[in-house]
C-alpha cells in the first residue's frame, strides 16, 4: 500500500491554545492543505494498487467487477468525508487563524504544491527511480542538504508514522480476507498480526528510501535556510499536532479501504462473482 506521507509546516504561535475552534476554520485550513487535491492523487495511487493486488492474489481474473469495487472503495468524495471528519476530530483545541494565515500565504502555498507535485510526480516509476538515484549521488558526494532532510524527517517522525500506517493497513487487509473466508479457518486475527509484525522491517527499508527520494524532489527549489525553517516549525507543538492529525486522518481512510479491499479480493480469490 502507497504510505499517505505528507509533510505540512505550521506557524511556530500554532501552539497556543485557542479559546475556540469552528467547523469553519477547520474547513478553512483543510482547503488551504489543498488535502481534496490529495485525495485525489491518492485515488489515482488507489486504482493503480487495486490492479497490482488483481495481478498478484487472482491473475487473469476479476476484470470489470473488481475495478468497480476498487472503484467504490476509491471514492474520492466518500474518502474525502471520512478524512475532512476525522481531521476536524484530532484538531479540536489547536489553534487554528495561525495555521490558516501560514497555508494561505506565498510561502505556505508554495510548499504544498511542492509537495503535491512531487507525490503525483512519484506515481511514474521512472521519475521514482531518478529520484532514488539522486539520493544515492548525494550520499556519495556526503551532501550537506543530507543533514538537513535528516533533521527534517525525525522533526516529522515521517518513517515512524510512515510504518504504522502500512502496517494498519495490511493488518486491516488482510482482517478483510479472512472476513471474506480467503483464509478458510487456519487463520486468525493472532497469527495475522504475527504475519504483519514480520513484514515491519522490510516496509521501514523501503519506506526510508521513499521518504528520502519523495524530499529530495519536493525540495530541491527550496534553499537551505527555508528548509531549516520549516524544521523548526515542523517540530513545534503545533507542527506536531497538526501532523498527528493528518496522519490519524489518512490512517482511518486507508484502513477503512484496505479492509474493503480485503472483503472483496476475498471473493475472487475464492472463485466467486460479486
Amino acid at each position: 500500500m502507497r504510505r499517505f506521507f505528507l509533510a505540512f509546516a505550521v506557524a511556530a504561535s500554532a501552539a497556543i491554545p485557542a479559546a475556540a475552534d469552528t467547523r469553519g476554520d477547520v474547513r478553512l485550513l483543510y482547503d488551504a492543505l489543498e488535502m481534496s487535491e490529495v485525495i485525489g492523487i491518492m485515488q489515482d495511487e488507489g486504482r493503480d494498487y487495486g490492479s497490482e493486488l488483481r495481478d498478484e492474489l487472482f491473475p487473469g481474473r476479476g476484470g470489470p467487477a473488481w475495478t468497480q469495487v476498487v472503484d467504490r472503495l476509491y471514492d474520492a468524495a466518500a474518502m474525502d468525508d471520512l478524512v475532512l471528519a476525522e481531521f476536524e476530530r484530532q484538531m479540536q483545541g489547536v489553534a487554528l487563524e495561525p495555521l490558516i494565515a501560514f497555508f494561505t500565504s506565498q510561502d505556505g502555498e508554495r510548499i504544498v504544491r511542492l509537495e503535491l507535485e512531487a507525490r503525483r510526480a512519484m506515481m511514474d516509476d521512472a521519475i521514482e527511480e531518478a529520484a532514488k538515484d539522486r539520493v544515492k549521488q548525494m550520499r556519495n558526494d556526503d551532501a550537506p542538504r543530507l543533514d538537513l532532510l535528516d533533521r527534517f524527517i525525525e522533526a516529522n517522525e515521517l518513517v515512524d508514522s510512515n510504518v504504522v500506517g502500512a502496517l494498519n493497513s495490511n493488518y486491516a487487509f488482510y482482517l478483510g480476507l479472512m472476513e471474506g473466508g480467503a483464509f478458510g479457518n487456519d487463520v486468525t486475527e493472532e497469527s495475522i498480526l504475527t504475519d504483519v509484525w514480520s513484514q515491519e522491517a522490510d516496509i521501514r527499508a523501503e519506506t526510508i528510501d521513499w521518504v528520502w527520494s519523495y524530499l529530495s524532489l519536493a525540495y530541491q527549489p527550496l534553499d537551505d535556510a527555508e528548509i531549516e525553517e520549516y524544521t523548526a516549525i515542523s517540530a513545534s507543538d503545533g507542527g506536531r499536532a497538526l501532523n498527528r492529525a493528518i496522519f490519524g486522518a489518512f490512517d482511518e481512510m486507508y484502513k477503512t479501504i484496505s479492509r474493503g479491499l480485503g472483503q472483496g479480493a476475498a471473493q475472487f480469490i475464492l472463485g466467486e462473482d460479486l
